[in-house]
Parts: structure tokens; sequence; C-alpha cells
């Protein structure tokens, strides 16, 4: 039986984000490892069928100490075992486990979702992250985009061979889970942002947009945040500033839910005003296909998933007033037009993001791999 790994950053991304994946794969007849530092979601991963092993992974540090033991720690685990194909995902294992994995006669395939703040930095970490991207890059067997610029910026910086690259849509959306739910009539526009609480996804011109169309509108108008808080990261939204919004009475946290759409239901419109370098944002693909409208920012990555005035709007990157400007035309539409504009967010999910293309995807390109063996 073949051994396929599948490795990221953390247990709970590849639960919520790949458990279908690794369900495609066992059903396939593989047998699959999954590789992540121990949280609550590692023995999810088991329950679903997946082999767990345990790493440390120093998630947003630039400490090379750690992240040499990271490399070893991924060059134990693949001389330890017969492994046939690693997917990994997330920046670190991009980079770790590929370069272990090589060196152990493993084939690779890469999954570049968004590159967050790496390429718009010019500092010495940046740097160096952009190096040991074009070393290990270069030993991967398939690397698959989220959206073209990204897949471009590598090829003009010779940080990839083309012909083992390829576009996905995305993570992709799964479309029996998240069901086209309108949203209800109650008189209340409900906003909705759905990501780690960081400053880079927007959260901060959120908050800006909510406290002045709060104050226009009063309480004909919510906005709700959902995701994790204070999380490892330099652009992390403090505890004690999203207490402070919430005093204020302009925004409404809900923390973080393995239920996303529940509150993803409720919502009148889904929000993401992010300058991070995504690669397609999952909330927004989850939300489309839920049939919501989206305002987001004309973006690497969140242009992706919005028909500008079809399907929802797109706002200027860092511009306050321009997201203002599109959530109020949002208020502005009655509650029948948002559902329409929602309903041509399902389609655009369905014809572009549906999760099994690219879990097909993956399963031709493990194939083609094997073949090669």
């Amino acid at each position: 039986m073949k051994n396929i790994v599948i490795s990221a950053n953390t247990s709970w991304y590849l639960y919520n984000f790949r458990k279908n994946t690794i369900l495609a794969l066992i059903e396939s007849g593989y047998k699959v490892t999954a590789i992540s530092p121990k949280d609550d979601y590692s023995i999810k991963l088991e329950e679903i069928g997946a082999n767990y092993i345990d790493i440390d992974i120093d998630k947003g540090g630039t400490n090379p100490l750690k992240d040499l033991k990271t490399l070893y720690r991924f060059n134990q685990i693949y001389k330890a075992d017969s492994y046939d194909v690693v997917l990994n995902f997330t920046p670190k294992n991009n980079i770790y486990s590929t370069l272990a994995a090589k060196s152990n006669n493993v084939k690779v395939i890469n999954n570049i979702a968004g590159l967050g703040v790496l390429f718009i930095n010019e500092n010495l970490t940046s740097k160096i992250a952009r190096l040991l991207y074009m070393i290990s890059q270069h030993k991967a067997d398939k690397i698959f985009f989220q959206n073209d610029d990204d897949r471009e910026l590598f090829l003009r910086n010779k940080i990839a061979n083309e012909h083992v690259t390829d576009r996905l849509p995305g993570s992709g959306a799964d479309l029996s889970r998240f069901e086209l739910t309108p949203a209800s009539d109650d008189g209340v526009i409900k906003f909705l942002l759905i990501a780690r609480m960081l400053y880079d996804k927007g959260v901060g011109h959120y908050v800006e947009a909510a406290r002045e169309l709060k104050a226009k509108y009063g309480d004909k108008v919510e906005f709700n945040l959902l995701g994790f808080l204070a999380v490892e990261n330099p652009s992390s939204v403090s505890k004690e500033d999203m207490q402070s919004w919430v005093d204020e009475g302009i925004v409404n946290y809900l923390g973080v839910s393995d239920e996303v759409e529940k509150e993803i239901g409720k919502a009148d419109c889904m929000v993401l005003p992010s300058y991070y370098r995504e690669g397609v944002p999952k909330s927004l693909l989850e939300a489309g296909a839920m049939g919501k409208p989206i305002v987001t920012t004309d973006n690497v990555g969140c242009r992706e998933t919005v028909d500008d005035g079809i399907n929802g709007y797109l706002c200027d990157v860092r511009s306050t007033s321009s997201l203002i400007e599109c959530l109020d035309k949002m208020i502005k539409h009655t509650h029948q037009e948002r559902i329409e504009m929602g309903v041509r967010s399902r389609e655009k999910i369905e014809r572009e993001f549906d999760e099994k293309i690219v879990i097909n995807k993956y399963l031709d390109a493990i194939n083609i791999l094997l073949e090669e063996r």
C-alpha cells in the first residue's frame, strides 16, 4: 500500500481545510500519514483514518535553531519509514518538509496558499525566507498555486521550474457542507469577517468602517468578527484591542468555531478587506458557497472570488473610505437584491471553486508521480 504524507503547521488546518482530501486518499486505497504539531485536532485526524506524527514547528518565528530542529525532525520521520509522496501545506512545511523528503527519495507536491508579507517586506527575514523558497521549491516535483499572481511571481523570480507548476482554485469549498442559506429578513444587515485576527487581514479597516456606519445606521447594521485572536504574528490584534472595540459597541467578537456555517448562514454579507498576500481565502469561498454577497479588496487572491457589481464589490487595498463606500452600497440594496447577489456567488463557486476539482487534481498528480517511481 502506497504511503502518502500530508503535512501542515497545525493539525487544526489539516482537519478543517484538508479533511476531505485525506478521506479521498484513504478511499482511493492509500495509507495516509499526517505530520503536524500536536493540538486538539490531532486526535480527529486519527479518527478519520490517518496515522498521526507530531512535529514542532515555530509557525511565525524566525529563530534559525528552531527551524533547523524542524528540518532535522522531518528528516528523522522520512528516514524511519517508507513514504511515497508528501503533500505540503503552509510555508515552513513547503520549505523544510521538501528538503527532508527529497533527501530521502520521497516525491513532493507543494501548495502555495498565499505568500503573506514575505514578498512585500524587504527586511532580512523576508530575504532569507525567499532564498529558502528558491532552494526548496526547485526540488519539488509539483507546485500548486492558488492564484496566477503568485505563480507568475515565482516564475519571474526563478523560484520554481515552470513545468512543475499548476493552478488550483484555492482550497475549494465543500458544496455539500456549505449549502445555499439566505439570511433572514429581520431588518438588521449583518456583516461578517472570518479570519485570523490580524491587522494585515484588514481588521482595523473593518472596525473603522463599522464605527462610521454604526454612527450612520445605528442598530440597523451589525458587524461581527470570527477567528483566532492574539495569534503568534507581528500583525496580531490583541485581546485588549478587541475588548475595547466590543465595549465601544461597534463590533461583536464571536470567538472561534468548528461550525462556521452556522455564523455564515446568519450573515447578509461576508467582508475581508485584506492586504495580506492571500492564496484564495477559504472564508470567502465558503461564504460564496452559502450564497452570500462578498465585499473584499482588489488584492491578490481576494479578487478571484468577486465579479465586481455582480456577486459583491471590490474595494481599494488599505482604504477605509473605499471599504465604507462598498459596505454602504450593500446596506442600500434591498434584502432581495442581496439574496440575488448571493445566488450569483453560489453559482460562481459551483462553477470555479468546487472542492472536488482540487481533490481530483491532487489524485491525478499523485498517480503521475507514483508512475515515475
